[in-house]
């Protein structure tokens, strides 16, 4: 039996696309999204599966400045792009977590994973995304 993906974490060092982009763009940034996804699956396990578990999206995005736009517009390209690499559909997404962070807000976190403190430590536009079958949330 394989290991579980999650949570499945990853980063992309970019800036993200927003549903209002060229379709050119977004589709390039969707691709991006997808090989940063499949090698991160590939360093974390030898074999992996899709099943129909409900999941949870936290979506970090820190800007290298003051971001044009809204954050809420940057979360659908990620939920299409993560379709069948680390979910077979994004209808199993129950939750979604999404925040930028800008440089001049003073923010700062208490025990950040491997993956988010690599995302801390990058000075240029970066995405951090976080996939979860812990559905602790659940009992809010």
């Amino acid at each position: 039996m394989a290991a579980s993906l999650f949570p499945f974490e990853f980063i992309v060092r970019e800036t993200p696309r927003s549903v209002q982009a060229s379709s050119k763009s977004l589709q390039r940034w969707k691709e991006r999204l997808r090989e940063a996804a499949k090698r991160r699956v590939e360093e974390l396990v030898e074999q992996s599966w899709l099943d129909q578990r409900p999941l949870a999206l936290t979506i970090y995005y820190f800007p290298s400045a003051p971001m044009d736009g809204d954050v809420d517009n940057i979360i659908k390209p990620i939920l299409d792009a993560l379709v069948a690499v680390v979910y077979p559909d994004d209808r199993l997404i129950e939750r979604v977590v999404a925040q930028k962070f800008e440089p001049a807000l003073e923010w700062s976190f208490s025990q950040p994973s491997e993956m988010l403190e690599a995302a801390l430590m990058t000075t240029d536009d970066v995405v951090y995304v976080r996939v979860d079958d812990d559905l602790a949330w659940r009992r809010i």
